[in-house]
């Protein structure tokens, strides 16, 4: 029965891990002096935006966003400034979170709310793009058997591995090995990618697995 979204899940989410790999590698080539740990904030931007830009680009190909019952340009314009304003409150509260579990308040800020962005790419921009700004959804999508479809239950998947990835991150850090990668917040943003693409992965493999048992209400 959901063999067909699980495809178009599972070639979604190749096309987007691809888009991390390309941010991995093109700076490489185009950008002189370019090194995952010595320019590692420039690299973290690039995988924002690339994972912005593609997520946008395929959900939107694929019709996953939720469609809209005006369509009027004022309606569409209101729609696009609350999702920019989600965003900003996400890197906002992802930044808070972050220092209260420790990270430097002052020093370091820029890291920090680079941290944020990433995670907001990894995980509020794909909540915009499948539930769009409504947060009655997402507290619906990540409350106990609240997925009303199978890209509501990837959702569920894709953000778990990602923020589990990033906290995972964080034990390296206060190690006495003096390697290149505890540099904040080199490891975190490592392990929230590593976990992204872990969750990119293990959600149409664990909906394939599991799709006899799966039941959606109506939505």
């Amino acid at each position: 029965m959901w063999d067909h979204e699980i495809r178009a899940m599972a070639s979604s989410h190749a096309i987007i891990a691809s888009s991390v790999f390309m941010a991995t590698v093109l700076p490489t080539v185009l950008v002189q002096g370019f090194s995952l740990y010595g320019t590692h904030l420039l690299w973290l931007y690039w995988v924002s935006g690339a994972v912005t830009v593609v997520n946008i680009a395929v959900f939107w190909l694929l019709g996953i966003s939720p469609p809209t019952k005006k369509h009027s340009l004022g309606y569409k314009l209101s729609r696009l400034v609350r999702s920019c304003l989600y965003f900003l409150l996400s890197c906002l509260f992802y930044h808070t979170v972050v220092v209260l579990y420790g990270a430097p308040l002052i020093e370091s800020a820029l890291e920090t709310f680079s941290l944020a962005v990433l995670l907001t790419s990894l995980t509020t921009l794909r909540c915009l793009c499948v539930l769009g700004p409504n947060v009655q959804a997402w507290i619906r999508v990540f409350s106990r058997h609240g997925a009303m479809s199978v890209w509501d239950t990837s959702l569920q998947i894709t953000v778990a591995c990602t923020l589990v990835g990033a906290w995972v991150g964080a034990f390296p850090i206060p190690l006495d090995w003096d390697r290149p990668w505890q540099v904040w917040p080199v490891s975190c943003s490592l392990s929230s990618v590593i976990g992204f693409l872990t969750g990119l992965v293990a959600a149409p493999a664990w909906i394939h697995y599991h799709r006899k048992q799966l039941t959606y209400k109506c939505k």
